[in-house]
């Protein structure tokens, strides 16, 4: 796992504890997670337009 041990592992989680807070780690949690489905649903394309109703506005 990219050379590190588990005391390097123990120790980056209490910098990002430390750091950031345990009260905002699950936003930035839920902020990466949000961002690479985003990233992933771009790659797939317009597939996912098609399931959008069509605007009955446009004229």
């Amino acid at each position: 796992m990219l050379g590190l041990g588990v005391w390097e592992i123990v120790l980056i989680l209490a910098l990002v504890v430390l750091i950031f807070g345990a009260k905002r780690i699950p936003q930035i949690g839920r902020g990466l997670g949000e961002g690479i489905r985003n990233f992933k649903g771009s790659l797939k394309g317009p597939d996912d337009d098609r399931t959008l109703p069509p605007d009955d506005d446009k004229a």
